[in-house]
């Protein structure tokens, strides 16, 4: 009697982390870089992960700046250029990852408030009608004097 005790004790575990919740989509490693010229955008970047059923990024909010958009830079015939994007897929189990070069936000008017701070809140709206909500640190714009000139790809755009 007590050998189908101790099977049942050891699996229940198992069975019950089975009947948990599914893996959500989340959001990390979020910054913005700040543009040298307050007249022109900064740059938006992050992580997406998705979970056991992916997700879509339909746009970008935030109190800290007047307007952010979803953007990529892509090569058309032999000249970089940006595109705006309306949505991201994101892979279930999988990851997108917005980094300079690539996919970006672009975001317009970053207030003083979240300068000062040295971050900022921006909301995900996800297809599925979920807002994730991730801090953003704030990063202020490289000098010339410290290499910006010589890091920056060729091609990419003032201020991401």
């Amino acid at each position: 009697m007590r050998a189908p005790f101790a099977l049942f004790a050891l699996l229940a575990p198992l069975a019950l982390a089975a009947c948990g919740d599914p893996a959500p989509t989340y959001i990390d490693q979020a910054w913005v870089r700040l543009s040298p010229n307050k007249e022109t955008p900064s740059a938006g970047y992050f992580v997406a992960h998705g979970g056991d059923a992916g997700g879509q990024i339909r746009g970008v909010l935030t109190d800290y700046a007047l307007k952010v958009e979803m953007h990529e830079s892509v090569d058309k015939d032999g000249m970089m250029t940006m595109e705006r994007i309306d949505s991201v897929d994101i892979p279930a189990k999988g990851e997108v990852t917005f980094a300079p070069g690539g996919k970006h936000l672009m975001l317009w008017g970053v207030n003083d408030t979240a300068i000062s701070r040295g971050k900022m809140q921006l909301t995900f709206l996800m297809a599925n009608g979920d807002r994730l909500l991730v801090d953003a640190v704030i990063r202020k714009p490289e000098t010339a004097g410290a290499g910006a000139a010589a890091a920056k790809p060729a091609g990419e755009h003032e201020g991401h």
